[in-house]
């Protein structure tokens, strides 16, 4: 399987949990290659963020284009975009871009403690300008309620969001489940062939800051390697997994997963094999 090269636009963690820092570590442990642009630096740890500090839009696009001019990239992967000038530099870079290009769109608006990432503005200009281009988004619960403006109680109401979503122009949209009660986590894949539930136990954990950013890295990941969209995912959400479940118990809130769970290549190949 080839490398893959990921470049990722998001937002640091100073925890160490969630962001460009989980993003790294997630793509490294599928086997893949990590570039970077930050979009936003923040002060957090597992309890929550206490600041956030805006990346000067013009420091974002000179990122982006000293990885792609070098070193390129086989898929790109969004996090936390903290304002409509950096969706909008992520929005024509990608206008540049060969179609081809995979794109995974983490919709960043809400931290694991609750705390709000992204200005309305922002959150419109997203919906506009990003949803259309991407390969997959992979909205939670509360952030497919933000995009939709409607609540989300049930597993009938996540079909509905995801099939709503795969309507503003998104190439396929994964629904997380992990917001919903029940003993299983369900997630819902929406493409125009149709809705297929991909499910698992759940984890008894407060070890979960950073599944998100984690998930989605990981199938960007998969993207790169050349995988089809569905395997990816599935190989993502057995390193999520596993991760959660050899969580080094960091922490006094949300604690980090255990990113470095898979990083041996023959984990990985026994996860594929799942």
């Amino acid at each position: 399987m080839a490398m893959g090269r990921v470049l990722v636009i998001a937002g640091s963690d100073s925890g160490g949990g969630a962001g460009i820092q989980a993003d790294i570590k997630s793509v490294m442990a599928m086997g893949g290659f990590a570039t970077t642009a930050l979009a936003a630096l923040t002060a957090q740890n597992t309890r929550g963020v206490t600041g956030v500090h805006v990346v000067p839009p013009d420091f974002l696009r000179a990122q982006i284009d000293a990885v792609m001019e070098d070193i390129g990239a086989d898929a790109v992967k969004t996090g936390m975009l903290p304002d409509t000038a950096s969706i909008e530099i992520v929005a024509d870079f990608l206008d540049r871009q060969s179609p081809r290009l995979s794109f995974v769109m983490d919709p960043v608006m809400v931290a694991t403690s609750g705390d709000r990432l992204q200005s309305e503005e922002a959150l419109a200009a997203l919906r506009r300008r990003l949803l259309p281009r991407a390969t997959v988004i992979t909205p939670n619960i509360p952030e497919a309620e933000l995009l939709l403006g409607r609540r989300i109680v049930d597993e009938a109401g996540q079909r509905e969001a995801a099939r709503a979503l795969l309507e503003t122009g998104a190439q396929a949209v994964l629904v997380k489940g992990g917001h919903l009660p029940g003993v299983t986590v369900t997630d819902l894949l929406a493409t125009p062939a149709g809705i297929v539930a991909i499910g698992g136990p759940r984890i008894d954990s407060t070890s979960t800051h950073g599944t998100g950013c984690t998930l989605a890295s990981a199938i960007a990941a998969g993207l790169a390697q050349g995988m089809a969209l569905e395997p990816a995912i599935r190989r993502a959400r057995a390193y999520v997994t596993a991760a959660i479940a050899a969580a080094p118990g960091l922490g006094h809130g949300h604690g980090p997963l255990g990113h470095g769970v898979t990083v041996d290549p023959a984990r990985i190949a026994a996860l594929e094999a799942r």
